[in-house]
């Protein structure tokens, strides 16, 4: 018999079927890989089993019994236990305080020591060292996200769901999380892993499950598949790298930054005198483990943030003294963030806003400061078909779509207000291979329409498929710059490691 039944599992949203009669049957002790494009309906699923949402229709069972989660403290309660895509700990408490905060109730003692101590055997017993009485706030990704895994644990969690859990990740730490994911699976605890990282399915999984469009559209054990077929069954075509031929040559400069010297959030220095030029028509990728100065460099370029020293010019004029809203209006910089929700949109306010955030000041958006809803609106269904923003309607808000379709937003938004200048952070992060080709195709034809694009980004294979030049960054300096095709892994490797071209020779 099964441990875990998903039985005919339906979740509708007014209208809309986001789940049609899904069903699931997981052993113990195994992995499932839940596969599926950017809205196939994966986080949805996972969300009815956390308690987050309640079915529309089916049942769920566990260990032979039939439960009913009305929210997330009742699947915990039954040995559930999930880890979302965005963290979600408390910074400004220590380790030990995030893993037990909301046990016991409000009347029983805290004993801190105690609970540190059965944190650290935990922790020992599954490789994921973590220091209890550190602030979570100095801890890098990866560790963050093994105390939301502890925290888990700790409440006895016996089916353990990841939900994208290496987005967030350097490509250093991936190895060593899903060796933990493995040991975690070994000693018995049965795994649904959601993602979009094929090779990652292939190393963990016992089993896949292929959903699109809020359906159940494939299972296969792992050893009667490959990365192939199973890119063919979340897409329901088959999928190749992007490859668009350059229509002209890169012309002249366009923007120019000179010895930019900078700090970050913690003091220390993110820029070290870094210097680049990207010319009209060019990708500019740059390449580098999470961390080493990539984010700085783009908000100095936006004006989000100000340089200790250094210039910037977009064109022949001048801009480093310049703010956020003369840069885009003037030197026309478009940016798409790394953090989505953070940055990138307001959540909580509909798709057809978010596509005018940048101009609801101007006309036609807004006339002596009244907004046109009209124009908004039959502006929003043109991004979206133009897009391919899959929702209900561009009234539904931000917050309720994928994250694939998160990223269409705020791409369409500063791709169609013409710049000159784009800057791209991590615009394929938590993407599935559809989406990913869709992405980088529409950032190829902005770079073939003339516009300079830096292209930022943790994921080597991606940047490698659309830049012309590629700069590798370590610890706030440029150690080498290559052209894709003229050298190795290995060698880019080295430079993300901080050993510069003249050294590896």
């Amino acid at each position: 018999m099964s441990y875990l039944v998903l039985d005919r599992i339906s979740k509708r949203f007014g209208g809309f079927n986001a789940l049609s009669n899904i069903s699931l049957s997981v052993e113990r002790g195994t992995a499932r890989a839940v596969l599926g494009e950017n809205g196939a309906g994966k986080t949805t699923l996972m969300n009815v089993l956390f308690g987050l949402y309640r079915p529309t229709e089916g049942s769920i069972q566990i260990d032979g019994k039939a439960v009913s989660f009305r929210s997330p403290s009742d699947a915990i309660a039954n040995g559930v236990g999930m880890i979302h895509q965005h963290m979600h700990l408390a910074e400004a408490l220590t380790v030990t305080e995030n893993i037990v905060l909301g046990l016991g109730g409000l009347h029983s003692p805290l004993n801190l020591r105690r609970h540190s101590a059965k944190i650290v055997a935990l922790s020992e017993r599954y490789g994921l060292a973590v220091e209890p009485d550190q602030p979570v706030w100095k801890l890098p990704i990866g560790m963050r996200q093994r105390v939301e895994i502890l925290k888990m644990l700790y409440r006895g969690a016996k089916i353990l769901v990841l939900d994208e859990p290496t987005s967030v990740l350097a490509p250093n730490e991936i190895d060593s999380f899903l060796e933990r994911v493995k040991a975690l699976r070994d000693d018995g605890t049965t795994i649904l892993f959601v993602t979009h990282k094929l090779d990652e399915v292939m190393r963990i999984a016992d089993t896949v499950s292929v959903m699109r469009h809020g359906q159940l559209v494939a299972e296969r054990d792992i050893g009667q598949t490959d990365v192939r077929q199973l890119s063919r069954l979340m897409v329901g075509r088959d999928v190749e790298p992007v490859r668009v031929p350059r229509q002209a040559a890169p012309g002249g400069p366009v923007l120019e930054c000179v010895d930019l010297v900078a700090r970050g959030e913690r003091g220390l220095t993110a820029l070290d005198r870094v210097s680049l030029t990207i010319r009209q028509g060019e990708i500019l990728g740059v390449a580098g483990i999470d961390g080493n100065g990539q984010s700085e460099l783009a908000e100095i370029i936006c004006g989000l943030r100000k340089p200790e020293s250094g210039s910037i010019r977009a064109g022949a004029t001048e801009i480093t003294g310049l703010g956020v809203s003369a840069r885009m209006r003037g030197s026309r910089i478009g940016f798409v963030p790394e953090d989505r929700h953070g940055t990138g949109l307001v959540l909580d306010h509909s798709i057809a806003t978010n596509f005018v955030l940048r101009s609801f000041r101007r006309r036609p958006v807004s006339r002596l400061g009244l907004i046109n809803a009209r124009f908004i609106a039959e502006q929003a269904r043109w991004m979206m078909k133009r897009y391919d923003v899959r929702s209900r309607s561009p009234a539904q808000p931000a917050r309720e779509l994928s994250g694939g379709n998160q990223q269409k937003i705020i791409l369409a938004r500063e791709i169609e207000a013409g710049p000159e200048i784009l800057i791209v952070m991590q615009a394929t992060k938590g993407l599935d291979v559809g989406a990913i080709e869709f992405v980088q195709r529409k950032i190829l034809e902005a770079r073939d329409r003339g516009v300079a694009v830096l292209y930022i980004s943790t994921e080597l294979e991606h940047v490698a498929e659309v830049a012309d030049r590629i700069a590798v960054m370590h610890r706030g300096r440029f150690t080498g710059e290559v052209l894709p095709g003229e050298a190795t892994a290995e060698h880019i490797g080295l430079l993300m490691s901080g050993l510069s071209v003249g050294e590896q020779q």
